[in-house]
């Protein structure tokens, strides 16, 4: 299995003595720096070696209260501190989960394997927060290099919190820690994937990996070949794929817990490379491309996450791979496609091909009567155009649905932004030849994918679709992810369905 390196997480109340490094925050109070929460002892030790309180001494090596600074303090009795800026004012549940993720980072740097994290966090909240920020901060994709790695990896991270310092319960904090490593682990895992380069991660190795994983929840499964999909008529994933000698796979996992009141479905992209087909990418174009099944790697560790987590609700994933590759069995530009179910598209470009497979497979999923269908995936440039590389789209023709992703997305801490789906999107879609185009025109890219997607859901059904092509994948560390895959997904997916529990 494709595995990511994952340190042991736990929570204690004060300094554990094997530290390497301890992440405290660094913030001002007036013109005053101020490190919140550090324990007195560190405190004590550090004024009475080096003369000033460690805030001080921060401040005098160049520690900065900006978000993402970092500045290591000399050893003080075996304890090195490194400050992280926590912003300006007040920091926000995501400002802690950066600022913890940027200190592990870091602290990795210099060489820490074992580090404890102490940013003023003592309620649930702010507890979750900053334990995920810091197993995402320690993650590096360790590649298929013969040499050992520059830096070990980071093996121990404690959380730092006394739940009497909030009025509250040790044990709630805890509880918080152990859900923070399942959800971190389900996103470094969804990370793993993304990063395999794609001669080792296609689609019959991409749903091996996905019914592995499974098995580490109460979680069933099912896989449709080549000639499954065929047979049953699933004509948009088995054109796609047909130009590869890796032939495509629909993956199916579901999780029923006995007393769950409401049913999510969620869809992923899983383009395991996309050269763009016969109409060819340019090299530079194509050289990420191994990063097109982010959707499939996210709804598939949301789900397992979602069942480790025992939440009551009801869940099922699909996750159409393939491998969008030139060739003379490939699919062409101006083909009649006949979907699963029955409608037939006319295909307007062979590198739009992630809505063919997603078409295939949320028609698939009407059959599952779901309370919320959401859909994931790297879809189009135009939303990376619209957005940026940061902020993933959120589509639906629901005000409601689009309200209840918004809310998981800012529960989660990440960046969705809500974008349109005009009336008159549909028009780009017609064609002479078949029951629609593919794609339209030059303008408005993302909502006439979307439009396209709205067209295989059951129209009473409620909707979404999350177009995450910009923020999928990074060439720099900045807050919780490091360069390569970075996950993104699989917390919002977690906090909707947790927000849809009975």
């Amino acid at each position: 299995m494709l595995t990511p390196a994952l340190p042991t997480l736990s929570l204690a109340k004060s300094v554990r003595e094997d530290a390497d490094i301890v992440v405290v925050g660094f913030t001002r109070d007036g013109e005053s720096p101020v490190i919140p929460g550090l324990p007195e002892s560190l405190v004590k030790a550090y004024t009475k070696k080096v003369g000033q309180n460690p805030a001080a001494l921060a401040e005098d090596l160049g520690a900065k209260p900006k978000l993402g600074s970092t500045t290591l303090l000399p050893s003080v009795d075996g304890t090195k501190l490194l400050a992280v800026g926590l912003g300006e004012g007040a920091a926000s549940l995501s400002d802690l989960r950066s600022a913890a993720a940027t200190g592990v980072r870091a602290a990795r740097s210099a060489g820490a394997t074992k580090v404890a994290v102490a940013l003023a966090a003592h309620d649930p909240e702010t507890v979750r927060a900053v334990a995920e920020g810091a197993v995402l901060g320690s993650y590096t994709y360790a590649g298929l290099v013969s040499t050992e790695p520059s830096t070990a990896p980071v093996e121990q991270i404690t959380v730092v919190a006394d739940a009497k310092q909030a009025d509250g319960k040790q044990s709630a904090l805890t509880d918080q820690v152990t859900q923070a490593a399942i959800i971190a682990g389900a996103q470094l895992t969804a990370r793993e994937w993304v990063n395999a380069p794609a001669n080792l991660l296609y689609p019959e190795t991409f749903a091996e990996e996905a019914l592995a994983h499974a098995r580490r929840a109460k979680v069933t499964t099912e896989v449709l070949g080549p000639e499954e999909l065929a047979a049953q008529g699933y004509g948009g994933i088995t054109a796609v794929g047909g130009g590869s000698a890796h032939l495509p796979r629909l993956t199916r996992l579901e999780y029923a817990p006995r007393n769950a009141k409401a049913h999510l479905v969620l869809v992923g992209k899983g383009i395991t490379f996309d050269a763009g087909g016969l109409d060819l990418k340019t090299a530079d174009g194509m050289y990420t491309m191994k990063s097109d099944m982010a959707g499939a790697a996210a709804v598939i560790a949301a789900t397992v996450a979602i069942a480790e987590l025992e939440l009551d609700i009801h869940v099922t994933a699909y996750a159409a791979m393939a491998e969008n590759l030139p060739s003379d069995t490939a699919y062409r530009p101006s083909d009649v496609l006949t979907m699963y179910g029955g409608t037939t598209v006319e295909n307007a470009n062979t590198d739009a091909e992630g809505r063919l497979v997603m078409a295939d497979a949320l028609a698939r999923a009407n059959a599952d009567q779901a309370d919320l269908v959401v859909d994931v995936a790297t879809l189009t440039g135009a939303c990376m155009v619209a957005l940026g590389m940061n902020a993933f789209g959120i589509f639906s023709d629901s005000e409601e649905v689009t309200g209840r992703v918004q809310d998981a997305t800012e529960a989660a801490g990440e960046r969705g932004w809500p974008l349109p789906i005009p009336a008159e999107t549909a028009e780009e879609l017609e064609s002479k030849v078949a029951d629609l185009k593919s794609s339209g025109g030059r303008y408005g890219g993302a909502s006439t994918a979307a439009a396209f997607l709205r067209r295989f859901v059951a129209a009473d059904t409620a909707w979404a679709h999350l177009d995450i092509a910009g923020p999928s994948f990074t060439d720099k560390a900045r807050g919780e992810n490091s360069p390569g895959g970075t996950g993104v997904g699989v917390r919002t997916l977690i906090e909707l369905a947790r927000g849809m529990q009975a």
